[in-house]
Formats: C-alpha cells, structure tokens, sequence
C-alpha cells in the first residue's frame, strides 16, 4: 500500500510543478570547434512544454490513487 501512496503524491507534485512552471528548459552543446589553443563551444537553450492537461491529469491521477488505492 505504500508503494500506491508513494506514487500518487509524486504524481501530484509533478502534476503541480508542470502546472505552475509550464515546461523546463535544459542545454545541450551543440557545436565545439578547436583551433589550435582556442576552443569554442556553442551551448544551445532547449525549452519543453508541458501540456495543461498533461499537469492536471497528474494531479487528477494522483488524486484518484491516493483515495482508491487506500481503500483496498
């Protein structure tokens, strides 16, 4: 059983924080060029949306876990 509540308020919370936050955003090198003792590196910023519904279905999710999965 703890294992059903765990999960659900880890759904909750990711659920919440994508609600509140919207997406995240994370870097990736893209290019490195070295020429001789010079290096150049170009690091790109990469945004991921979070879907609306994707947050509250978590929430939802959760919510429904952690009230059916105590009943049993």
């Amino acid at each position: 059983m703890k294992g059903f509540q765990l999960m659900a308020i880890v759904l909750i919370v990711l659920g919440v924080l994508a609600l509140a936050y919207g997406g995240f955003t994370y870097t990736s090198d893209t290019h490195e060029a070295n020429l001789g003792p010079i290096s150049v590196v170009v690091d790109e910023k990469k945004h991921v949306s979070v879907p609306i519904w994707a947050g509250g279905g978590a929430v939802v999710a959760g919510g429904l876990l952690l009230l059916f999965g105590a009943r049993r």
